[in-house]
């Protein structure tokens, strides 16, 4: 049981690290496409701020995920396994058409389709959590898009008599300090579901009796009384794997997210990733588990509309939604065949 539960907080780490490179659009992809900075440097850039969240968003999203969604009870290291699974099939599934779908959302719906499959519809908790998440699918891009086009028309009514260029010239050096606090508002969310995940796995019943001997040295760490508690370990892990992720980059998203939706200038960029950091930073003070991909989309969109209704490309951003629509209940269903595949040939990760 011991190793079988190391290795899939490593698989978790490396879901982490999928998270951090498929999501590495939404902190970069508006700095990019503007040519503030290379992609080369603005990854550098993200990945700094998105570890530099560890010291400043704190864990309350960590502890809606640990216990929110999923009765405690019910969780068990294959339904953490397969849950992990189904997240990161998704992932890669969207990553490699280019789709920034959410990988907040594709790990909420692998972790319900893995206890439901294990289980049963008992084994969810019904309540503010899901409501919140749920919600959050149109809210958060709804937000997104408002702040954007509130910014931008403050910005138009501010510089009205200046030249467009002189704007620009302004914006290039204040859209760093956007894009960090944006590369922040991400680490911060993001990383938290990781730590969630693995706290809920180490606090689970089975896996909690099988390290309660171990008082001492290296497997000590891995004791977990509840999910109240968030082990230091976890968080620094958790921060180190989605920076990582984020140096590698998904250039196909990249591109997608910063030039197909709509065209952006500097000053664009910048209204873009402070509307979206806003919302997200303020998920993350509530301990809601928003989709940093929903969001920043919807702050493009609002910055493209503002320029000019025709300037957002509308189908490709209605495509983007219906990917959005499909990930909870995809990624449910791919975990949920890892469940019960899981349960059939590794006894000791049952459920009790």
């Amino acid at each position: 049981m011991i190793a079988y539960v190391i290795g899939i907080v490593v698989v978790a780490l490396i879901f982490d690290f999928i998270n951090g490179f498929h999501d590495s659009a939404n902190s970069i992809a508006t700095i990019v496409g503007t040519r503030v900075l290379t992609p080369f440097k603005a990854v550098l850039w993200a990945a700094t701020f998105n570890f530099a969240a560890l010291f400043t968003v704190g864990t309350a999203v960590a502890k809606a995920i640990s216990s929110g969604y999923v009765d405690p009870s019910a969780i068990s290291a294959n339904v953490i396994a397969a849950a992990l699974l189904g997240a990161i099939i998704w992932n890669l599934i969207t990553w490699w058409f280019g789709i920034p779908s959410s990988s907040s959302h594709a790990l909420i719906g692998g972790f319900a389709g893995a206890a439901v499959a294990s289980k049963g519809f008992g084994a969810l908790n019904w309540g503010a959590k899901w409501i919140e998440t749920l919600s959050a699918i149109v809210i958060s891009p709804a937000l997104g898009a408002m702040l954007g086009l509130g910014l931008m028309a403050l910005v138009y009514r501010t510089f009205a008599n200046v030249a467009p260029g002189k704007v620009d010239r302004l914006f290039r050096p204040a859209q760093l300090v956007s894009s960090a606090l944006l590369s922040l508002a991400h680490g911060g969310n993001d990383a938290q579901k990781t730590m969630g995940i693995i706290v809920g796995l180490l606090a689970a019943p089975s896996v909690r009796k099988a390290f309660e001997p171990h008082t001492t040295g290296l497997l000590s760490n891995f004791y977990v009384r509840d999910t109240s508690t968030i082990p230091l370990w976890v968080e620094i892990s958790a921060y180190f794997a989605i920076s990582l992720g984020t140096l590698f980059g998904g250039w196909r998203i990249v591109h997608t997210m910063g030039t197909r939706i709509t065209k952006l200038r500097p000053v664009g960029g910048f209204c873009a990733e402070t509307g979206g950091a806003i919302v997200i930073l303020f998920a993350s003070k509530f301990g809601i588990p928003v989709s940093t991909t929903h969001t920043i989309t919807g702050s493009i969109v609002g910055v493209g509309a503002a320029n000019r209704v025709r300037a957002v490309r509308w189908g490709l951003a209605g495509n983007i939604v219906w990917a959005w629509i499909v990930t909870i209940p995809a990624a449910g269903l791919l975990a949920g065949l890892s469940a019960l595949f899981l349960n059939a040939i590794v006894v000791i990760g049952r459920p009790g």
